[in-house]
């Protein structure tokens, strides 16, 4: 077994749609960290599913579910550390509005 420490998601903007910020290819993944920061000087959310290979994000893989983020917060996300992106899974996320939260994650690949 070979483990992997990596940034799965390197800082950026969450899109206004649901969008794939991560698939785990041959290997199972342990998410460590998820940070959200609200850089903007309004509330804005965010919601993060795992979605099975071959499906789509839906309240079935919800994990965390329109969280609001205050102005200049940065939100940990406890809800999502220690979940594990099956291979060919992804992490995906949604914010209400574009360039507002920026999120970045690091965790471990197991293989």
């Amino acid at each position: 077994m070979t483990v992997t420490v990596k940034n799965i998601i390197p800082a950026k903007y969450a899109e206004d749609t649901q969008t794939s910020q991560y698939t785990a290819q041959s290997c199972r993944t342990i998410i460590d960290k998820f940070t959200a920061t609200n850089v903007t000087a309004s509330n804005a959310t965010l919601s993060v599913n795992i979605v099975q290979s071959g499906g789509t994000a839906g309240t079935d893989n919800l994990i965390i579910s329109v969280r609001a983020i205050a102005p200049g917060e940065t939100y940990t996300c406890p809800e999502i550390v220690g979940h594990v992106v099956e291979p060919n899974c992804e992490l995906s996320t949604d914010s209400d509005t574009a360039s507002a939260i920026v999120i970045a994650a690091s965790g471990r690949e197991v293989t």
